[in-house]
């Protein structure tokens, strides 16, 4: 026969753990959907690291890439150093370390509501490889590795790993700038929600 204190210890226990589990998926969106946002959050970051990589190889004089910043749209900066592959060949590469500082671009919005801003952190940097192949109009590929931290809307270690794909061209000043609409990205964002596969265009 059960106790009648020994079934409302249970029952407290039962309340306390779905409070947790609650508590645990940010406001009620559900682990899949956090997965998603914990990318959501960075997409624009990764189109300004991208355009950051770029004015470095135009500013650049030496193999070393003078620093590059922006900031975010709500708050926080990304910036970027590292080196280009110097040279007359029209094969180039670039080799970056970027730091995100209190970055956040605002809330993200979801299928119903929408979450708190959400504050990234680089941990310590993202490692970015960009390689051009047939200088001014070349292929371009890429990759961005790295983890990073996040808090406000949602919490916790986010790490990426990513592949790009694209084009560049003369701006038609003698520098060079990436294609519009040729820049795709792949890969996973890992996070404790969960993993999203990464699929878009830039």
């Amino acid at each position: 026969m059960t106790r009648p204190h020994l079934r409302t210890i249970a029952y407290i226990a039962l309340t306390l753990g779905g409070a947790f589990l609650g508590a645990s998926c940010s406001g009620g969106v559900s682990d899949e959907e956090s997965a998603r946002l914990a990318y959501v959050g960075l997409d624009p970051a990764i189109d300004k690291i991208i355009d950051l990589g770029f004015q470095g190889f135009n500013d650049a004089s030496s193999a070393n890439i003078p620093e590059e910043s922006t900031n975010g749209d709500v708050s926080g900066t990304i910036t970027v150093v590292g080196q280009v592959d110097q040279g007359a060949s029209n094969n180039k590469g670039m080799r970056l370390d970027v730091t995100l500082v209190d970055y956040s671009d605002g809330a993200i919005e979801t299928e119903t509501d929408e979450i708190d801003d959400v504050i990234y952190d680089s941990d310590p940097v993202l490692d970015v490889d960009l390689d051009m192949k047939g200088l001014p109009n070349a292929d371009l590929t890429g990759t961005i590795v790295g983890p990073l931290v996040m808090e406000g809307g949602l919490e916790g270690p986010v790490t990426l790993s990513l592949s790009i794909t694209g084009e560049t061209e003369d701006d038609g000043t003698g520098k060079i700038r990436r294609k519009a609409g040729t820049i795709h990205v792949t890969g996973t964002a890992t996070s404790d929600y969960g993993t999203f596969d990464v699929d878009v265009t830039l």
